[in-house]
């Protein structure tokens, strides 16, 4: 199954992000049979990251939540919320490069 996940960032944390943010693509390359499109979502104009915007192939909700508990953006306590929905694609068998 595929999941959006979406986290929202705590306010005031580039200072953390910077120091994490190698680990965290490491983690994400680590899990790229899971976690298949991973991205920032940004503010406007400013470019200030806010969060991050996931889709994730796993078996259930439990299964999303079991790949992001390893994150370091998530271990140090840098994401204020999580939303996990169910994804369906509206044409399944087509295959789009990012």
């Amino acid at each position: 199954m595929l999941f959006i996940v979406q986290f929202q960032d705590h306010p005031n944390v580039s200072e953390l992000r910077e120091k994490l943010f190698a680990e965290h693509i490491e983690f994400l390359d680590r899990n790229r049979d899971k976690v298949l499109v991973p991205g920032s979502m940004r503010e406007v104009p400013s470019d200030k990251p806010l969060g991050g915007l996931w889709i994730v192939e796993a078996d259930d909700e439990a299964g999303v939540r079991e790949i992001f508990k390893d994150d370091p953006f998530w271990v140090n306590g840098m994401r204020a919320k999580v939303t996990i929905n169910r994804w369906q694609k509206a044409f399944p068998d087509r295959k789009v490069p990012i």
